[in-house]
């Protein structure tokens, strides 16, 4: 039986922390930030960890369970 594979797009942008919390970059940092706040650039900066609900299916995706 062959092995699954990792989901690439997933691993390039997803890690996952030694609690097994999922860290990700904030979205909307690429580009057209000179519209935005200060404030709002501010805080988009570095990276962030995924919500609870989501984090199953993500490091299932690294794992190569994905389907």
């Amino acid at each position: 039986m062959p092995k699954q594979k990792t989901h690439k797009g997933i691993k390039k942008r997803f890690r996952v922390t030694a609690n097994g919390k999922v860290k990700h970059r904030s979205a909307g940092t690429s580009h057209l930030a000179s519209r935005m706040s200060q404030k709002r650039k501010r805080n988009l900066r570095g990276t962030t960890v995924l919500a609870e609900a989501d984090t199953k299916r993500i490091v299932d995706g690294l794992h190569g369970n994905s389907n």
